[in-house]
């Protein structure tokens, strides 16, 4: 999210192209290690990591909603820190850990928005007509970057048997 930059982002077709990311690294000057921390602007973790990922309305207003409070022109990233460089994802945490707080809910790590979201998008949500809609695990795992579906399976799905109540009532054999 952080190596994101405005250029990325094409609301018209309603997509974002995820190309790199955004770590802190401790300094160095060759072998030698220094004093304090940077930011370091690179490739993805893997292959399937680079991808491009639809938006829906939310999302959209969202981003609008940044790029109203902080924009600094199309090459710029869309979560810019004070001078319009990449947020240090220390704090971006912080101000996260923040926002938490203020709302007086439990403090959880920014990954677990990830597996909220895989496992809402694999148990549904349901619609007023009583049907789930949902997506399989294979595509839930397309829009994280996983490699397979079993990944998603395994570490980020907590299946929900709950919503499956009455979805047999229709069927009849």
């Amino acid at each position: 999210m952080l190596g994101l930059l405005n250029s990325d982002i094409d609301l018209e077709n309603r997509v974002m192209h995820l190309n790199r990311s955004v770590i802190e690294i401790s300094k160095r000057d060759g072998v030698t290690a220094e004093k304090g921390r940077e930011v370091k602007v690179g490739k993805l973790k893997s292959a399937t990591s680079k991808r491009d990922v639809p938006l829906n309305d939310t999302a959209i207003e969202m981003i609008l909603d940044l790029r109203n409070e902080f924009y600094f022109g199309e090459d710029s990233p869309l979560i810019p820190d004070e001078n319009g460089n990449f947020t240090r994802p220390i704090n971006f945490r912080k101000r996260y850990y923040r926002i938490l707080k203020a709302a007086g809910i439990e403090t959880k790590g920014l990954h677990s928005l990830r597996h909220t979201f895989a496992t809402n998008l694999v148990n549904g949500v349901k619609q007023p007509d009583g049907t789930i809609k949902c997506l399989t695990p294979r595509q839930a795992g397309d829009l994280l970057g996983h490699s397979t579906s079993q990944i998603t399976e395994m570490y980020y799905v907590k299946r929900d048997n709950s919503r499956l109540v009455g979805i047999t009532d229709s069927f009849e054999i």
